[in-house]
């Protein structure tokens, strides 16, 4: 990171566990239901995405790590009634129930923009930075994540006179909460009071609401405005937006996969929002109120990217940042390699680049592993703003540099598979290969005991 920014937004990117595995488990992530049941590559998946995180950090960016969850979820497995030695409880849900053992295997806690809502100390009333784990409530593999990401959020950010840790909001449909992916926040400066905008797919307690057809909405309003109370959050600075549900209902399950913003740039599918011109209006009007300069507005054309170009390349699954070795103050955007390989979403980023505004630089990784089970490289990273107090308050041990990246690629050669098979989570001994390999890294990260089995 560059030593002279008083104030940064880190990238948090979640590891990928051993068990990393395609279990098609998502309805309405159309990536994730399509690749149901292929071979997986933990291994490739995994320091696929430790040379993003190392890429970023050799950049200048604030780069930090997340621990992947235990699984399978073994406690949740005996919450449903299989008993036994841990071996026991296994065989018997893979007898029983093979679906129910997929959901309690699931890499889904990889993608780290579903973990919490973050707000930034600048924003917030009691100048704290505050974390809010996601309930996920939606889908039961994501359900049974948030305790966990809870600890491990603790552990990394272990400072309570810096850092305010909420529980998740309650398990209910009505206050679904899907955590960062809906998230976004518009500033001049890092450093400075913000916008939070919060994007929603229904209203829960209101029938009459716009609402998707085909697939959930599994972000609400109601959940957002909790976050937003909890986290003490001016309301003159908050903008609150309904995703649009026909693009929710085209596979568009976060509005991270149809929008991302950075700075005072917002980059966004024309079909994104249900009333974008109100959206743009209210962005605007709070940034005003601030005293910050104008949102940037680049709004993609469904001319140009159509919906299902837009979905299939996850082009606005990418992340927009403020790369230290573009002089010119403009924007990189980071993209999964699928978008080099759509053409019509190919053409659109050249003419970006060559265009007149606040983008100057197209990087594209090789995130084939998680992208196959329906996330890009906006779902791995979680965004933390940290002022100089903040980052100091940071375990030091989950910051990516040389030595940590070099030690969890040997981590990965040693104890992770080069496949993965639906059959393989029948086996106990991926189970033993897992916590073997998960007490391993909670020394290399400095974790303590934040996994269930090591209590």
């Amino acid at each position: 990171m560059n030593a002279s920014i008083p104030t940064c937004e880190a990238n948090f990117d979640g590891l990928v566990g051993p068990t990393h595995n395609y279990g098609g488990l998502s309805h309405g992530n159309v990536a994730s239901q399509s690749n149901f049941a292929r071979s997986s590559n933990p291994k490739q998946a995994a320091q696929q995405g430790l040379q993003k995180m190392k890429a970023l950090h050799d950049m200048g960016m604030a780069q930090g790590v997340l621990a992947p969850h235990s699984r399978p979820d073994l406690h949740t497995l005996r919450r449903l009634g299989f008993t036994g030695t841990d071996s026991q409880v296994i065989q018997h849900a893979a007898k029983v129930s093979p679906a129910i053992l997929a959901s309690c295997y699931s890499a889904s806690s990889m993608w780290s923009a579903n973990a919490a809502t973050v707000s930034p100390s600048a924003d917030c009333m009691d100048g704290r930075l505050h974390f809010t784990p996601a309930n996920l409530v939606n889908r039961f593999h994501r359900s049974i994540e948030h305790d966990t990401t809870g600890r491990i959020l603790q552990a990394t950010f272990n400072d309570e006179n810096v850092f305010a840790h909420h529980k998740a909001l309650p398990s209910s449909d009505h206050f679904g909460d899907e955590g960062a992916a809906n998230h976004t926040r518009f500033c001049q400066d890092y450093g400075k009071p913000g916008v939070e905008f919060f994007v929603y797919g229904q209203q829960s307690f209101n029938a009459q609401a716009p609402k998707p057809a085909k697939y959930p909405a599994r972000q609400s309003l109601e959940a957002s405005e909790a976050v937003a109370r909890l986290h003490g959050l001016k309301d003159q600075h908050t903008v609150f937006a309904q995703q649009n549900p026909k693009v929710i209902d085209a596979g568009v399950f976060h509005n991270d996969v149809i929008a991302v913003g950075n700075g005072n740039v917002s980059f966004y599918h024309q079909q994104a929002f249900l009333n974008t011109h109100q959206v743009n209006h209210s962005l605007q009007k709070a940034m005003r109120s601030l005293g910050h300069d104008p949102v940037q507005f680049i709004e993609v054309p469904t001319a140009k990217v159509s919906l299902e170009d837009a979905v299939n390349s996850y082009l606005f699954n990418s992340q927009l940042l403020n790369l230290p070795h573009l002089k010119s103050g403009k924007m990189g955007l980071i993209v999964p390699q699928e978008c080099r390989q759509n053409g019509p979403v190919s053409a659109y980023l050249d003419e970006l680049v060559a265009g007149d505004n606040a983008i100057e630089e197209v990087l594209a990784f090789d995130l084939k592993q998680s992208m196959s089970n329906g996330g890009g490289p906006a779902c791995l990273r979680l965004r933390v703003v940290l002022n100089v107090t903040e980052l100091a308050a940071v375990n030091p041990a989950c910051m990516m540099n040389q030595s940590l990246f070099d030690r969890l690629m040997a981590w990965t050669e040693t104890h992770y598979r080069e496949s993965l098979c639906e059959q393989d989570l029948a086996d106990p001994q991926l189970l033993i290969e897992s916590h073997s390999a998960l007490d391993e890294l909670t020394q290399i990260l400095c974790l303590g005991s934040v996994y269930p089995f090591q209590h």
